[in-house]
């Protein structure tokens, strides 16, 4: 039996993948987490085969959660759900040590293949991974200049490329409203952009939002 916890901020969208989940002969969902700092602790005192982490938490970036549960028990396999696509937030995902990305307006029986997979030691990659992950690592391409953004910084970027304002944006990630204007203004900086307008159009161009 697989054992699965769930990190999720969202009740109903827990309360979905266990009906999804409750549906197989090998998987259980042992355990479930609403915020990263609560995953991180009962990763800790429990034992789990995979654990379903939401990039998106609110107290916590699902990169850092990720990175420090990995730290704490390396072996753990985690597998990353969330709403972006993969263009950016998968490649950031692997490199921290999770075992797969997986979309979460992927079908059902993708997300239980992904699971036995992951908990039998294998990746979990996507065609359009894939490809992601064979751009990244081709010497010869120039990586474009949204890549030296850190996690909190790109998902900063996304979420005002979609129109959110600094004060939902700071009310989402559990950060100031001051906080979010100096991840605006690393993004002018290292973007090379002065306004909000180009920052959508760069966002648009590097297909940083759907």
């Amino acid at each position: 039996m697989i054992r699965v916890m769930i990190a999720d901020d969202h009740a109903i969208v827990r309360r979905g993948l266990k009906q999804i989940l409750g549906e197989t002969d090998d998987i259980s969902v042992a355990g479930e987490a609403e915020s990263g700092i609560e995953a991180i602790m009962i990763a800790r005192q429990q034992v789990f085969d995979v654990i379903l982490l939401d990039i998106s938490l609110p107290d916590r970036n699902g990169i850092e959660v990720l990175k420090q549960i990995k730290k704490d028990q390396s072996n753990l396999t985690v597998l990353i759900l969330s709403m972006y696509n993969e263009s950016e937030f998968a490649i950031r995902a692997i490199r921290a040590g999770a075992a797969g990305y997986l979309n979460k307006q992927s079908a059902p029986m993708q997300l239980v293949t992904a699971i036995r997979q992951v908990a039998a030691g294998r990746k979990y990659i996507t065609p359009t991974l894939a490809q992601e992950l064979a751009n990244a690592i081709t010497l010869d391409t120039e990586q474009p200049l949204h890549t030296s953004l850190s996690d909190r910084e790109y998902q900063t970027l996304c979420l005002i490329a979609i129109g959110k304002s600094l004060a939902e944006i700071s009310t989402s990630l559990c950060l100031s409203p001051k906080t979010i204007s100096v991840y605006r203004a690393r993004h002018m900086e290292k973007l090379k952009l002065t306004n909000n307008s180009e920052l959508v159009r760069y966002a648009i161009k590097h297909n940083l939002v759907d």
